[in-house]
């Protein structure tokens, strides 16, 4: 893995945000994954984003919306 690979499991929301939007045909961007983070997702002791959790949560509070 390079410097420039992320790794799924600590990602910036930046990054998050980007390999979001290429993997749907929804516009997402750092400022969504932060406003999720500012309303619990959930994060490393660093900050970053296990990108599995990350997805695990918005589906739970896809969920909750129905």
């Amino acid at each position: 893995m390079t410097a420039e690979t992320p790794r799924i499991t600590a990602l910036t929301p930046a990054q998050a945000a980007k390999i979001l939007a290429a993997a749907g045909n929804r516009r997402i961007t750092e400022a969504m994954v932060r406003a999720d983070i500012e309303a619990g997702a959930p994060t490393n002791a660093d900050g970053t984003l296990n990108l599995v959790h990350y997805a695990a949560w918005l589906a739970r509070e896809a969920a909750h919306g129905d």
